[in-house]
């Protein structure tokens, strides 16, 4: 089947145009507020309803300084040191999970000094939000006619413009539904049934780190990069340490919070 011509821009306003990829950005951080919001209230911390969406700004400053920079670093310095001027056009695209990672987590050890607040207990709250966002610039990945799939002969695969004219995996909904929708499930579950800090954050790391890497074998290779060892994507070479280490570091939280 052929891609649906989806106009990337849902409205005008004269010179300003208002895209579906930024508008999939500002509903994850409205939804990362009543989440926080939400946990907050349940953990009955010491936040205000102002300290909340200051949390929510300095997370989004870091998802977006800390997601542009990774992609950058990692994909395509080649391209932006010749081209200097798109280093902050991020309504094209070109954002980095692993480095937005990086920089959520930068932005949270910085508050949680701020406001004397342990660090894992505001990680951890991130850690519910994260699947959201991840769904949500999936489905703007696709509405972008981005990060497509590799060639295949399924029922259900996309003639993606710039493609080739080849049938594609629509591989941004299926990290859409595991990144997001059942990673969701899976670190509320955690959330809800683990009393050690940091454990949340491991499982949504590890979660991550093994959906990343199952849909890397569908997802096009960045043509800039291609294979490593004509096997692995930077993608799954960035997802597999994550995978390792949140595994690992949940079981060690897990075991001290059994020997307190």
């Amino acid at each position: 089947m052929h891609f649906p011509h989806i106009d990337p821009v849902f409205l005008s306003i004269g010179p300003l145009q208002f895209r579906w990829y930024g508008l999939m950005y500002v509903l994850s951080f409205i939804a990362t507020y009543f989440i926080i919001r939400s946990e907050v209230s349940r953990k009955k911390l010491s936040l205000t309803k102002d300290d909340v969406a200051d949390l929510v700004f300095y997370g989004a400053m870091g998802v977006v300084l800390g997601g542009r920079t990774g992609y950058i670093l990692f994909y395509n310095l080649g391209f932006y040191l010749a081209n200097p001027l798109k280093l902050l056009a991020v309504w094209e695209g070109g954002m980095s999970f692993h480095g937005g990672f990086l920089g959520v987590m930068c932005a949270f050890l910085l508050y949680a000094r701020r406001k004397q607040i342990p660090f894992l207990s505001l990680i951890d709250m991130a850690a519910l939000c994260a699947p959201v966002g991840l769904g949500l610039g999936r489905i703007g990945n696709f509405i972008n006619g981005e990060l497509y799939g590799r060639p295949t002969d399924s029922a259900w695969g996309i003639i993606f413009p710039g493609s080739g004219g080849i049938p594609r995996h629509p591989s941004q909904l299926y990290e859409a539904f595991l990144e997001g929708l059942i990673l969701f499930v899976v670190v509320r579950f955690v959330s809800k049934q683990s009393q050690a800090s940091g454990v949340t954050t491991c499982a949504a790391i590890a979660g991550y780190g093994l959906f990343r890497f199952i849909v890397e074998f569908f997802r096009q290779p960045d043509a800039q990069m291609g294979l490593f060892f004509g096997l692995f994507s930077m993608g799954q070479l960035l997802s597999l340490p994550m995978l390792v280490i949140g595994l690992c570091t949940a079981m060690l939280l897990i075991r001290r919070q059994k020997l307190l």
